[in-house]
């Protein structure tokens, strides 16, 4: 089995699936750790309405999606935050393809994305209890910065200078 990654239309019916899946994974371990519960469905289908990924379409974005074997599973969206910082949204592989190189695959082709759109520098966020994700950057090459946005999830931000 290989893998692949292409660029992909954020509202293809595998990006929307692989989007579905990130959201609900991030957002049920968030509700499970804090107030013990899954999240809602009506709140689910709230969220991804009102967050479709638009921003990850071009000119000023781009939304990758990694098969492995052919079938999707994992996504990366890079969007231009001004002229120089991009910033790597959506980074998620399906559990069972997690542990097979699909990541550090999916971070590059979005590094090379971001460059592509005029990027030196890459910008992200996240919690304290993806602690995998936090692994993975730092071994990306990405460091620990301060805040840059006022998400209200977002407990880490990360920065790499790209060039």
């Amino acid at each position: 089995m290989t893998w692949t990654v292409t660029p992909e239309p954020y509202d293809s019916p595998a990006a929307a699936a692989l989007w579905r899946a990130y959201y609900t994974e991030v957002s049920d371990r968030w509700y499970l750790l804090h107030e013990g519960r899954r999240t809602d469905p009506a709140e689910l289908e709230r969220e991804i309405a009102a967050q479709p990924g638009a921003d990850l379409a071009p000119p000023d974005g781009l939304l990758l999606v990694a098969r492995y074997g052919g079938e999707p599973a994992g996504s990366a969206g890079v969007r231009l935050v001004d002229g120089t910082t991009a910033e790597l949204k959506r980074v998620f592989l399906r559990e069972p393809m997690r542990g097979r190189g699909g990541a550090p695959l999916l971070v590059g082709a979005a590094e090379g994305a971001a460059r592509a759109l005029g990027a030196t520098r890459m910008i992200l966020d996240t919690r304290s209890d993806l602690v995998e994700a936090r692994g993975l950057y730092a071994r990306l090459g990405y460091r620990e910065t301060g805040r840059h946005n006022d998400d209200p999830y977002a407990e880490h931000w990360f920065s790499k200078d790209l060039a």
